[in-house]
């Protein structure tokens, strides 16, 4: 028994050794295919390479409605009682039309008064300039003295000057007569009114403001970057959220940016619409063909409420680049934020991460700008 035991143990060694070989092919051969697996795990994407193109922009903005020009309206006489009131906020006044009458009871007696103070000065003139003719026509037969002469002289003079100074005080009187009717100045719309009936109207207070021919304008914020865009006599399509679109025409673009938001104004005259002062709205302004770096509008996503895309660095790993969309149609974005010549995903974008890498199927080429409607 004993002489056979090394030979036992030798054999069970070796069978040990056979099986742990065994089991040792077996895993390399499961590694392989799994190695082979993730080589062959890349997604597969499309690639355009961004490019500038000449495209037909738009610059959106918003701001607030207001009147192209607010015409205070005062009175010029004070201390008398508004007895008439004619118009109310919302009405259409035409220019020279009556909004309030101020009592003027006084005024017409004053102006009764100094009617009869320039007959009486027009008699003192006529009755002095007939001594001045008698004085020079005896003065020339020698039979008055220049004395006389000049004393016939200095009273027709001062006749003239009551004259005179008694029509001033009528002609005063008139014209606040008149200015007891308060008109308006121009043709418009009251969106304001402070004066009612019995009120004593003091001299330069605001009764009422009127929107000059009852045209409003946009004041619509442009950013910086794109208020060079923006020039008068563009169009534009004015819409808001309690008032339906109507379109508009750029009128003029303030000389200011303000330093603290970085945005100046464009002033955009309204055509038609149901629009208010002070009502909050938006403008889509048409620019015309501008220069810009463009990608298609599918590869374009949002990610943490910004807009990007996936641009491939070298050995086509993903990097998101986010952009601000300038303008866009169906096929074609305008953008900023990315340079032309980047490689951007487009299908199989919306799967990605950042750093995956890729795989490019098909040729990668520029966008190409959508035919126009009817070819």
């Amino acid at each position: 028994m004993t002489p056979s035991t090394p030979v036992l143990r030798t054999g069970l060694a070796l069978a040990a050794t056979l099986a742990l070989a065994a089991c040792g092919g077996g895993e390399k051969k499961a590694e392989g295919p799994a190695a082979g697996q993730s080589k062959a795990s890349r997604q597969a994407v499309t690639a355009v390479i961004a490019s500038i193109q000449n495209i037909d922009r738009v610059v959106t903005a918003a701001g607030t409605i207001s009147a192209w020009e607010e015409v205070p309206v005062g009175a010029e006489t004070g201390g008398l009682v508004a007895t008439g009131v004619y118009v109310d906020e919302g009405s259409w006044v035409r220019q020279g039309q009556p909004l309030v009458q101020l009592n003027d009871a006084l005024l017409r007696a004053q102006l009764n008064r100094q009617l009869a103070a320039v007959q009486t000065a027009q008699a003192n003139a006529s009755r002095d300039q007939a001594a001045l003719d008698r004085a020079l026509e005896l003065k020339e037969r020698g039979f008055l003295s220049q004395a006389s002469l000049d004393t016939a002289l200095a009273n027709q003079r001062a006749s003239d000057a009551n004259l005179a100074a008694a029509r001033a005080s009528l002609s005063e009187t008139r014209v606040r007569l008149a200015q007891a009717t308060i008109r308006a100045p121009v043709a418009g719309q009251v969106i304001s009114r402070s004066v009612t009936r019995g009120q004593i109207v003091g001299a330069g207070t605001e009764l009422f403001r009127i929107v000059r021919d009852g045209r409003l304008e946009l004041d619509a914020q442009i950013p910086e970057t794109e208020l060079a865009l923006v020039r008068p006599g563009q169009t534009a399509v004015i819409s808001s959220d309690q008032v339906s679109e109507t379109t508009g025409r750029v009128r003029i673009v303030t000389p200011e940016v303000n330093p603290d938001n970085r945005l100046g104004v464009a002033r955009i005259t309204l055509v038609g619409g149901g629009f208010h002062t002070g009502m909050f709205a938006r403008a889509r302004i048409q620019v015309g063909d501008q220069a810009a770096v463009t990608v298609p509008t599918a590869s374009v996503l949002y990610r943490g409420n910004r807009a990007g895309v996936f641009i491939l660095r070298d050995g086509n790993q993903t990097h998101f680049q986010p952009v601000t969309v300038l303008s866009r149609t169906a096929e074609l974005s305008a953008v900023d934020g990315l340079q032309a010549g980047a490689r951007v995903v487009v299908a199989g974008a919306g799967f990605l991460s950042e750093g995956d890498r890729v795989t490019i199927t098909g040729a990668t080429t520029a966008p190409t700008p959508a035919a126009p409607a009817g070819e």
